[in-house]
């Protein structure tokens, strides 16, 4: 893959059609087992909202092993989609009535090692999540085994950085607004190293648009510029509901949006301003989130799609200097992710496409990237190699069939 005055165009280096790695930038591993199950109408008002409350009972079944087996199965599938790097937004944290496991930091312990068995690179956000609402109200039942003290979720952090390397990243997540309060989240940014990585879910729902302005009288993102120091080590996931305002204030920042075209088309959540944010010069990337798809192609497919639908019109996401919309696409999701990652290394990792695939007859540099993105669902990637070592070959991860067969076995535990 090289940068011309056109945009990202890929490479053929002898070897085969070429490109970097793909880093997602926002997940729930424990999600991957969910996919799929949440399809029946609970209400005839389901949203966001009914969904949750499903994704609550599911994460309820999850220990240490069913999590690593879960997450293994799922980072398999990015690295074979062309993801190799992940952005692990991590809440499951304690066991299911909230009493921390004999080792405080299993969970966290169990997406390490998965991602260390697959080969992906691992940036690790424990999450700090505190109340159940804006209203400050206490974390409800199943909420009970996400939460932590500021001193207990600094103390976890500062534990998992004794183990980070070119592989494993640790950041910090905060949950959102709602789940954070002002003071305990000034304490724990207060507390971070210098150019830590900080991701936060915010601005997802038109509920919690007007509940933030209701009780803190300012929009999620208005109210976050406002109390905390936001650039590029931070990432906000979906800043779904912008007003012009907030999308230059993030442009101006140069933190990244996190956006999860997928999950916000599953749960109804709505369109991001695409072109308003691209003509400000935003940063952003993509995130596989609720793992209903795990594939960089889809996610960058349907941000275009879902902005033609809205505007009526094609071709959307495009630069003065390059009307490519795939080579934009690529682009943006490979600028945001050192960033985003706070992992120098991400950009090293290498996507090798299958040339002799049929969708690709008479490819050139010219049209290779939009012919990946947009020209059917049949996974085009045939290798990747993460740090110099071939994790897939031949459109097959190393490890797949016994992967798969712990997932298998975890699921039947899940589903008991």
């Amino acid at each position: 893959m090289r940068w011309t005055p056109s945009g990202w165009q890929a490479d053929d280096s002898g070897a085969g059609w070429r490109v970097p790695g793909i880093a997602n930038l926002h997940s729930h591993a424990f999600q991957r087992a969910m996919a799929g199950l949440a399809e029946r109408q609970t209400n005839p008002e389901d949203s966001f909202w009914t969904w949750r409350e499903t994704m609550y009972r599911f994460a309820a079944r999850f220990d240490p092993d069913t999590l690593h087996a879960v997450a293994a199965q799922l980072y398999v599938e990015m690295l074979e989609a062309g993801y190799t790097s992940v952005c692990e937004f991590h809440y499951l944290h304690h066991a299911p009535d909230g009493r921390p496991y004999a080792d405080p930091a299993a969970m966290s312990q169990a997406l390490v090692a998965a991602a260390r068995a697959t080969g992906i690179r691992l940036t690790l956000l424990p999450v700090l999540y505190m109340s159940g609402g804006f209203d400050g109200r206490p974390l409800g039942e199943r909420q009970r085994r996400f939460g932590h003290d500021v001193d207990g979720f600094l103390a976890l952090l500062e534990r998992l950085r004794a183990e980070q390397g070119d592989m494993l990243r640790i950041g910090c997540a905060l949950h959102s607004l709602r789940a954070v309060p002002a003071d305990p989240m000034g304490d724990v940014l207060a507390a971070l190293p210098a150019q830590s990585p900080i991701h936060i879910h915010i601005a997802e729902q038109l509920g919690e648009v007007q509940d933030c302005l209701n009780l803190r009288g300012a929009r999620p993102v208005e109210w976050l510029f406002g109390h905390a120091a936001v650039d590029r080590h931070w990432t906000l996931v979906h800043a779904t509901h912008l007003n012009d305002a907030e999308v230059q204030a993030i442009a101006r920042s140069v933190a990244t949006v996190a956006i999860c075209p997928t999950t916000e088309a599953n749960l109804g959540d709505g369109l991001f301003p695409l072109r308003a944010y691209l003509d400000a010069g935003g940063a952003w990337g993509i995130g596989s989130d609720s793992q209903i798809s795990v594939s960089p192609v889809e996610e960058l497919r349907w941000l275009e799609y879902g902005q033609r639908l809205a505007t009526h019109h094609r071709n959307i996401a495009v630069r003065p200097d390059c009307d490519s919309v795939g080579e934009t696409l690529l682009h943006g999701a490979l600028s945001s992710a050192r960033n985003a990652t706070g992992n120098p290394a991400v950009g090293d990792d290498l996507v090798t496409l299958d040339a002799a695939a049929a969708q690709f007859a008479g490819m050139t540099s010219h049209d290779a990237v939009d012919r990946w993105i947009f020209s059917g669902n049949r996974n085009l990637v045939r290798d990747v190699d993460v740090a110099g070592i071939k994790v897939v070959a031949g459109g097959r991860h190393r490890d797949r069939e016994a992967v798969a067969a712990d997932y298998r076995r975890a699921m039947s535990k899940l589903l008991a």
